[in-house]
C-alpha cells in the first residue's frame, strides 16, 4: 500500500510559528525531515495555496490564483471571492480532506490583511486541523 500521507516538511514563516530558518528542514542525522498523516496533508494544502497557476512548468493549472486578488478594494466581494478560489483549489487538488469550514475576514488589526481560515479534517482520521492563510493586500 502507497503511503499518500508522507511529505517533505517545509518550514513557512508565515504558516510555522518554530524559531528556525525558513525552507527545507535537516535532522541532526543530516537527513531531509519528513512529516506524515494529517501534518503531510497540511503541507500539501500550504504549498497548493501559495502556488501560483501556471507557475509550475508541467502542470500549468496546479495551484490557486488567490494572487489576482492583490490590490483589490477591501470588501465583501473579494472576501467572497477569496473563498471561492480556495474551495475551488482544494476541491481540485487535496480530494484527501473535507471542507468543515471556510471563511475570509479582513484581520482588525491589519485592515489590508485578509485572513482565510480554513477547517477541514482529513477523511483518513477523524482530527479537526485549522489553518489560517494571511494574505496581504497591498
Amino acid at each position: 500500500m502507497t503511503n499518500n500521507f508522507r511529505a517533505l516538511y517545509f518550514h513557512h514563516p508565515d504558516f510555522d510559528t518554530e524559531p528556525v530558518l525558513s525552507g527545507l528542514q535537516i535532522t541532526p542525522t543530516g537527513r531531509l525531515k519528513w512529516v506524515d498523516e494529517d501534518l503531510s496533508v497540511r503541507q500539501a494544502i500550504l504549498l497548493l495555496l501559495t502556488t501560483t497557476k501556471g507557475e509550475r512548468v508541467m502542470r500549468q493549472d496546479y495551484g490557486c490564483d488567490l494572487d489576482q486578488l492583490v490590490f483589490m478594494p477591501t470588501d465583501e466581494t473579494t472576501l467572497g471571492l477569496a473563498i471561492h478560489l480556495v474551495r475551488q483549489a482544494l476541491s481540485r487538488w487535496e480530494p484527501r480532506i473535507e471542507i468543515r469550514r471556510l471563511d475570509a475576514a479582513y484581520n482588525s488589526k491589519e485592515p489590508y490583511r485578509m485572513d482565510i481560515i480554513l477547517e477541514y479534517n482529513v477523511r483518513r482520521s477523524a482530527g479537526i486541523n485549522r489553518l489560517t492563510i494571511p494574505m496581504s493586500m497591498t
